[in-house]
């Protein structure tokens, strides 16, 4: 697999960035052609080509998660493990670009570090509390102090205790940071401040296209393709798969979901390999679509 040492240097982040926004993407063909060299002569060039050419991916997903107080540098130090994971894992013949599979990969790696570093993380130890810690600040909206009623919906919808919804949300208040860094706190703290990563690049082509690409796979493909699947398939994929990439819930595993309908783990990977195999079908009839 390709080193860290092989990724631009995050020491000036801000030239970092810069620099991995001009890294080209591949086209789909090409892709295809370095997955497969990854795959099959196990090729460290085509890995770094890859990786590469995604980096951007990673800074775009990691800043949606500044407002957890944590360095920008850390985050997308820890999502590149996550895209190289998600790389040393891809297959060409899945019929999904490597933006999409890749997605909940970086995710997964990000909301990992910060359940291990975030100071109000004691609380999240559940996967129902993970889901409570990831989902609260986006439900709770631009709203205050959340009353009664809110707090109840919000614990009925991630069904969770409601004294648990007011302990995040307490902890949530407590841990907001500065728009601006203090310059008494040296170069560092000024560097990382939200501030400085306010420039939309939304608009950029290229990330346009990506993120059109990324999101019609993620939504509309994924949806698709596990409405080709019987309800036990889909509960399958669903719990092993997709959870990970919307709440930081940790995949059940072939043993939890055996005991659930009562069958062996051995059966129940020959269905998930089926229904994968099902749905790769199904999201490239949709990717060839349109």
């Amino acid at each position: 697999m390709v080193s860290m040492s092989r990724l631009p240097a995050l020491g000036n982040i801000d030239a970092y960035i810069s620099a991995v926004n001009r890294i080209p993407l591949l086209t789909h063909e090409e892709e295809q052609q370095l997955a497969r060299d990854l795959r099959d002569r196990e090729s460290v060039e085509a890995a770094g080509k890859l990786v590469m050419s995604h980096l951007r991916l990673v800074v775009s997903v990691a800043r949606n998660y500044l407002g957890y107080g944590l360095p920008h540098a850390d985050l997308i130090q820890e999502g590149n493990i996550g895209l190289m994971k998600a790389v040393k894992r891809f297959d060409p013949d899945r019929g999904v670009r490597l933006v999409s599979f890749a997605l909940a990969w970086i995710k997964a790696e990000i909301h990992e570090y910060i359940l291990k570093n975030w100071r109000m993380v004691k609380v999240a130890t559940t996967k129902s509390q993970r889901k409570l810690f990831f989902n609260l600040r986006s439900m709770k909206g631009d709203a205050g102090t959340l009353d009664s009623a809110a707090v109840q919906r919000i614990a009925d919808t991630l069904e969770v205790k409601p004294e648990e919804v007011r302990e995040m949300e307490t902890r949530f208040s407590g841990g907001d940071i500065a728009l601006e860094g203090n310059p008494d706190d040296g170069e560092d703290a000024m560097a990382f401040a939200p501030i400085a990563y306010l420039e939309d690049s939304r608009t950029e082509p290229t990330r346009v296209l990506e993120m059109k690409e990324r999101d019609a796979m993620s939504s509309s493909g994924i949806e698709a393709a596990m409405a080709k699947l019987d309800d036990r398939s889909r509960r399958i994929i669903q719990t092993r798969w997709l959870n990970v990439a919307e709440d930081g819930s940790e995949p059940m595993t072939l043993q939890e979901l055996a005991d659930e309908y009562g069958v062996s783990a051995e059966r129940i990977r020959q269905i998930e390999s089926a229904a994968l195999k099902k749905m790769r079908g199904a999201l490239t009839e949709f990717q060839a679509g349109r």
